[in-house]
């Protein structure tokens, strides 16, 4: 009987295994496939004429540093528990990237974490992996907001009682959060979880801080360097601004990570329509940014996912 059940297990886990990879290359391949704002000779035409072996480095240096700095991240907050290689933090990371690409706004990543470490780590590891993806929305939406106020300076998207309105409801949802801190819910409350936060040392915390920030400068530049490529010529800050604003409005709708360029580039071409850029050019950015950050690494991550050995100690 014992023998049948761990056969049972392994055979449920390859089938795991082959449903998250075949259901990932699926989901890349029928997105790159069926979009029809892809034009894909135009976009050739446009890489041949315009990319210099230079460009080409350059782009795929960024892409490296946006996904290795992720992966130190994730090395240096899982410290807290024991400490693991580069390596083992790179098979962690890309594998969930994997498992995650077809769940909602990537919560799959969680649980693909989680599945590298005992059960009774469960919990600890999807704490961990909140406050590693913390750090990059508080990120997101600092960065975001004063790009949006810049945006707005020149273009006057919104009006300023618009802005004094939204600015208004901020500080009385920080207010409530506040005062409501010691609430709790099924025993879960803002004060436990500060407290859990403040558990783990400033140490690890700063060079979250600093992975977390490294890494939004370096994939908002790859952008940034992507649109002077195609030979937009805008200033700098605005494009910056543009850019932050994106990536601050596309965070905060609901999507799943094989979904990410489309709704990135639907953001995207609002913005960009103010600064006068060539919507085809605007989607084949924001494609080329999603196949870069995503595709590329989930292929990688695929070779862990196939490799993975279970858990099964509880």
């Amino acid at each position: 009987m014992i023998s049948v059940s761990h056969k049972a297990k392994q055979f449920l886990v390859l089938l795991i295994k082959l449903l998250i990879v075949g259901g990932a290359f699926y989901f890349i391949y029928s997105q790159l496939a069926e979009n029809p704002k892809l034009e894909w000779n135009k976009f050739r035409h446009l890489m041949v004429n315009t990319l210099s072996f230079q460009s080409i480095l350059i782009i795929l240096l960024l892409t490296f540093l946006n996904r290795f700095l992720e992966i130190l991240k994730w090395q240096n907050l899982v410290e807290v528990i024991h400490k693991i290689s580069l390596f083992e933090s790179t098979k962690q990371v890309l594998g969930a990237l994997t498992a995650g690409l077809f769940t909602p706004n990537g919560i799959g990543e969680y649980a693909g974490k989680a599945l590298f470490f005992e059960k009774v780590k469960t919990k600890k590891i999807v704490f961990l992996n909140l406050i590693c993806n913390g750090i990059q929305m508080v990120l997101t939406v600092i960065f975001g907001v004063f790009g949006l106020l810049y945006f707005n300076i020149h273009f006057n998207v919104i009006t300023p009682k618009t802005v004094a309105f939204l600015f208004g409801i901020c500080f009385l949802l920080f207010g409530m959060l506040f005062f409501s801190k010691r609430w709790s819910v099924k025993g879960y409350s803002i004060e436990k979880l500060i407290h859990k936060i403040n558990t783990i040392p400033k140490k690890i915390h700063q060079k979250n801080i600093l992975l977390g920030l490294g890494r939004y400068l370096v994939f908002s530049h790859q952008y940034y360097f992507l649109l002077l490529i195609f030979g937009i010529d805008a200033p700098y800050l605005l494009l910056m601004a543009t850019i932050t604003s994106v990536y601050f409005i596309a965070s905060s709708l609901p999507t799943f990570q094989f979904l990410d360029f489309a709704v990135k580039g639907s953001v995207s071409v609002y913005f960009f329509g103010f600064i006068g850029v060539n919507e085809w050019v605007v989607v084949f950015i924001s494609t080329l940014m999603w196949v870069l950050n995503t595709v590329l690494p989930v292929i990688i991550g695929s070779y862990f996912v196939l490799n993975y050995k279970a858990q099964w100690k509880s």
